[in-house]
């Protein structure tokens, strides 16, 4: 029963950077995006990454494994579709 609450719980803190992904991907806008913040966020996943493999932890390694990659594609789009945002004239804002 912990075992499928930490799994609960994990993929609920998981998911919760889809939304923003799935926006920036269709949008490709990142101005509002925080880059401070996703990379918080990855350092804190690889910390949270790294304990669980070395408690031999489940669903610590499998949530947060899961929600490094999705802050890491946050952090990636950050970069790759940052330059559109600084091109958009300040009229067209």
């Amino acid at each position: 029963m912990i075992q499928i609450l930490g799994l609960v719980a994990g993929a609920c803190t998981s998911l919760a950077a889809v939304p923003q992904l799935v926006k920036t991907w269709k949008t490709k806008e990142v101005g509002d995006v925080s880059t401070k913040m996703f990379l918080l966020y990855v350092v804190g996943m690889s910390l949270w990454l790294t304990y669980g493999i070395i408690k031999s932890d489940l669903p610590i390694i499998i949530t947060n494994a899961i929600a490094l990659s999705f802050h890491g594609m946050m952090l990636y789009f950050k970069m790759k579709y940052r330059n559109k945002d600084e091109t958009v004239p300040a009229s067209a804002q």
